[in-house]
């Protein structure tokens, strides 16, 4: 009897684990497909928003060409009133044109389409050239912009045109921000780990609450702010993907610091 019992408890066990077994391979096979599902509906997504972003630029570059021959004087001078309406033309173009380009890159890096190109480079350069692209827009707002990098800097592994683009949304986060008059404070420092990058204004700063919608798409820092949010958004991506984090530190009426640390990666 007690063979029999051990027999009869064995079978059990066996059938029990085969059609454990079969479950397990059964979910598998429905979680795979729901996932390859999903793959398909974010490669498509990246496909739609790729299709738009073009669609959207190819026109409205045309309008900003125009409006740089107006602004040039070549049809003939313009008048004092025309030539602030042609300002305001050329503004709203180049930011629809960069949220174009910030949609395209966001949906590219979340379907896997975009692969980094990595190379040794050196942050300081990269953050110089940032800083110099960016005195034109500040200058227009009355605001001053500094730099401060150390003399001799190690090269890190990095993308250059992804830490161009992560390094130009934290600097005109920081110019949207500071008031006019203001400063803007660019700071680049070695660290244990590789790299850091600072990025101060003079601001209003954040409360704890518009803090934490930081870095969430179509979000900004302050109700009635310029922007989307996407810029935050991707540059957090692009740190991340250099192995790298970014934190913020800012307070009500006195301004904020992001930071961006870089890893130093592997050496050649």
């Amino acid at each position: 009897m007690a063979v029999r019992l051990a027999i009869v408890a064995l079978l059990g066990a066996l059938l029990g684990g085969g059609l454990v077994a079969l479950y397990l391979r059964r979910v598998g096979a429905a979680r795979g497909g729901e996932l390859a599902h999903l793959e398909q509906l974010v490669k498509r997504r990246a496909e739609q928003v790729t299709a738009l972003s073009h669609e959207l630029r190819t026109p409205l570059s045309m309008i900003k060409g125009a409006v740089d021959l107006l602004r040039e004087g070549t049809p003939g001078p313009l008048t004092p009133a025309q030539e602030r309406f042609l300002q305001v033309v050329d503004h709203q173009c180049t930011q629809v044109i960069g949220l174009c380009e910030s949609l395209l890159i966001q949906a590219k890096i979340e379907a896997g389409l975009f692969t980094p190109r990595p190379e040794r480079v050196d942050v300081s350069v990269v953050t110089r050239d940032v800083v110099t692209a960016m005195r034109p827009l500040c200058a227009q707002r009355q605001q001053r912009i500094s730099l401060d990098t150390p003399q001799v800097m190690p090269r890190i592994q990095g993308d250059p045109q992804l830490l161009t683009q992560a390094l130009t949304n934290l600097l005109s986060n920081a110019s949207r921000f500071t008031t006019a008059g203001g400063s803007i404070d660019v700071r680049v420092a070695v660290i244990d780990t590789g790299v850091a990058v600072y990025v101060t204004d003079d601001g209003a700063g954040m409360t704890p609450d518009e803090r934490h919608r930081l870095f969430r798409r179509f979000a900004t820092g302050r109700p009635l702010a310029d922007g989307t949010g996407l810029g935050l958004v991707i540059t957090k991506t692009i740190v991340e993907l250099h192995g790298g984090d970014i934190m913020v530190h800012t307070a009500s009426a006195r301004g904020t610091t992001f930071l961006l640390t870089l890893p130093r990666g592997e050496s050649r």
